[in-house]
């Protein structure tokens, strides 16, 4: 595994959407996934820019969906996909038959499972995805205690993201359950970028490196993955200055 180390946040937004960009030129109807988070924000601002300077199209290329919060009725426009089509989609040229997303609001979550995974297995693997990580080390809404061997499911919300996860809302809301492509649907990604920036990052860091693979740290499963690259910035690794290094 990779670690690429920037000096600062808009740097990693900057290279993040460079290594995205590189795979559309060369493959561009690639499939792809996308965090709805805030260190994403970035990238996929430098995306956009990309985008209308003619220099990459997404119009071919297929999205899926990473997560979703089930079930929150009225404040469903403030979900993953709403966040992903306000800070993204809507500024770009992609194809709405190209993506995939749960429905975070059906009454049947499991068949919205079962979508998912056939839609990846159709256009199978994903080429790339991107991820952040939580505060408690869950991928997408893998928590603590989740199987290496999932695909998309259902999940029970660990305390930490149901605190954590208030920011993305105007006004407090009941987090119960999530949806989530699994582990499996991860590590059999050609390509995992995964980002962290700030300083509360650092511990999630350095707990990784110094941790065995297990369940109860879902972020210590990318330690198994051939290209997995982590990539932040000097807050998040404790560093001062762009470098390459690996932590196999």
């Amino acid at each position: 595994m990779e670690t690429i180390i920037f000096d600062d946040y808009n740097d990693l937004s900057v290279g993040t959407a460079e290594m995205i960009a590189e795979l559309l030129v060369k493959k561009p109807d690639a499939l792809l996934c996308f965090p709805a988070g805030e260190t994403s924000i970035g990238t996929f601002i430098h995306l956009i820019n990309l985008y209308k300077a003619g220099k990459i199209s997404f119009s071919q290329c297929k999205i899926v969906g990473l997560d979703e919060w089930l079930h929150l009725g009225e404040r469903r426009s403030e979900n993953c996909y709403s966040f992903l089509r306000k800070h993204f989609f809507d500024n770009i040229d992609i194809n709405e038959t190209n993506l995939c997303f749960f429905n975070g609001e059906s009454d049947d979550p499991e068949q919205e499972c079962l979508k998912t995974d056939e839609f990846i297995q159709k256009n199978s693997p994903i080429d790339m995805i991107l991820l952040g990580v939580g505060m408690n080390g869950h991928l997408g809404l893998n928590e603590p205690g989740s199987l290496f061997s999932s695909y998309s499911h259902v999940v029970k919300l660990d305390e930490v993201t149901r605190e954590v996860g208030q920011k993305y809302f105007q006004n407090e809301v009941t987090l119960i359950n999530g949806i989530t492509l699994g582990l499996k649907s991860i590590m059999e990604a050609k390509w995992v970028l995964l980002q962290m920036s700030g300083f509360r990052k650092a511990e999630i860091y350095q707990r990784f490196l110094n941790s065995e693979i297990t369940p109860d740290f879902p972020i210590s499963i990318l330690k198994l993955h051939p290209n997995a690259r982590f990539l932040m910035d000097h807050k998040a690794a404790g560093k001062n200055k762009r470098e390459k290094g690996s932590c196999r």
